[in-house]
């Protein structure tokens, strides 16, 4: 069924407006943005379609360019607009992450790091830079390595935290595999930076790990 073939108050557009944003589905949403469908495909179908391809409306957002590219439909009009959603969700939590302590946001800092991390193919080791009162100066990706592993070096860390004045850190790093459970090494790289940084009076806040659903906090687990 098309758009048009459904009542007025029931397509997405004129339902957004009279009830608002939240009282539509996923697929909804995503019509909004897609606008458009395709021969023998409307543009709800399309959006379901497309949900169910990348597991939801957040593995689409963090879907590379590459991998949207090869879905019939989604042209260079439609890549931008999803891409557009995303940066503005990445800023929108920069900007939250920026004016209030970390620990006042604890949320807004997962979902930072997942649209950041999780859909990465390789492993990436980052630092979250806060300043002295727990706000975000910013975040930045040191190292990035192969799917098993990367190489971290805390005099690199030390030296970014010193030349941003930062107070204290989060560390964050993804696991490619999708699961986001520390390992061994996750443990011993994260007490070999908590040491290095400690001689510069800077804390390390968290270590949080990132898979492709969960981000697993070392402070909850009681690792630091």
């Amino acid at each position: 069924m098309s758009i048009k073939d459904l009542p007025h108050d029931a397509r997405p557009r004129e339902k957004l407006l009279a009830r608002g944003p939240q009282a539509l589905a996923d697929a909804e949403l995503l019509a909004l943005l897609l606008r458009t469908g395709m021969a023998g495909t409307g543009v709800l179908q399309m959006a379901q379609q497309l949900l169910a391809e990348f597991g939801g409306i957040g593995g689409l957002l963090r879907a590379p360019a590459d991998a949207l590219q090869r879905v019939k439909g989604i042209g260079p009009a439609k890549r931008a607009e999803l891409q557009a959603v995303l940066e503005i969700a990445r800023r929108a939590l920069v900007a939250e992450l920026a004016c209030q302590p970390v620990f006042d946001a604890p949320d807004a800092v997962r979902q930072y790091l997942r649209l950041q991390l999780a859909h990465l193919a390789h492993e990436v080791f980052a630092v979250l830079f806060l300043d002295h009162q727990h706000r975000l100066l910013a975040m930045e990706e040191l190292f990035r390595g192969t799917l098993s592993q990367t190489s971290v070096y805390p005099r690199e860390v030390v030296k970014r935290a010193l030349a941003l004045n930062a107070g204290a850190v989060i560390l964050a790093h993804n696991h490619p595999s999708g699961l986001a459970e520390p390992s061994r090494a996750d443990e011993y790289l994260t007490q070999s930076l908590k040491s290095a940084l400690a001689l510069v009076d800077v804390r390390v806040l968290d270590h949080l790990v990132v898979g492709h659903h969960d981000v697993v906090s070392f402070a909850e687990r009681g690792l630091l």
